[in-house]
């Protein structure tokens, strides 16, 4: 037994968590630096994050190799916000055609919020990886749609997968009519609210209004 005095060793156990805890959080750091950063300057270099995030060059290429790895993980990191607004606007409460439109919605202001990153052109994915970077969103949108189903508000009979890509599409496409400037935020919202709720009603009708 050594002595009281003795200097304790580490224990070897602990270190790799706690190396691993630090490094998710130079991780973190980095992308909210690049989230930031990037939503005001979308040519700003590897240089200009790191110093945005307190960390040196160096760290920021030990956890990304190339500034399209870069750009790759904050659009990654956009989705996680955006799914994280989803998840905030109750999906599960109330009439499911009013849980779908404060989903989108809350979509919709999540990924308003930093407006350059959505013109960010990462290096293409891989059909496979693009899919699976979009099936969190797709997923909630789903829930919505099959509880939607279940209750009798949407129509249970077209495909629920046709039903989810529709209700993208035309997100998207109100999306863009704004980054157009052919209709205002408002006027593209109002559009998509009244066009998903007609496409997706039960009796040919409006889904959830009397």
């Amino acid at each position: 037994m050594p002595p009281p005095d003795a200097p304790k060793s580490p224990n070897p156990s602990s270190a790799p968590p706690r190396r691993r805890a630090d490094a998710e959080r130079s991780r973190t750091a980095i992308l909210d630096a690049a989230v930031r950063l990037l939503g005001e300057r979308p040519d700003a270099g590897m240089a200009a994050v790191a110093t945005a995030a307190g960390v040196t060059r160096q760290t920021v290429y030990a956890h990304f190799s190339s500034r399209d790895d870069l750009l790759t993980a904050v659009v990654d990191h956009m989705t996680d916000l955006v799914t994280a607004a989803m998840d905030a606007s109750d999906p599960d409460e109330g009439p499911a055609p009013d849980a779908l439109l404060r989903l989108l919605d809350a979509a919709w202001h999540a990924s308003r919020a930093h407006p350059a990153l959505l013109r960010l052109e990462p290096r293409p994915a891989p059909p496979e990886k693009d899919r699976a970077r979009h099936r969190p969103i797709a997923d909630r949108i789903t829930h919505v749609l099959r509880r939607g189903r279940d209750e009798g508000s949407f129509d249970p009979h077209p495909p629920l997968a046709w039903q989810v890509s529709a209700v993208i599409a035309l997100s998207h496409a109100a999306g863009e009519e704004v980054n157009v400037g052919r209709m205002s935020a408002t006027d593209a919202t109002a559009a998509l609210h009244s066009g998903l709720l007609r496409l997706l009603a039960a009796d040919g009708g409006t889904a959830g209004k009397p």
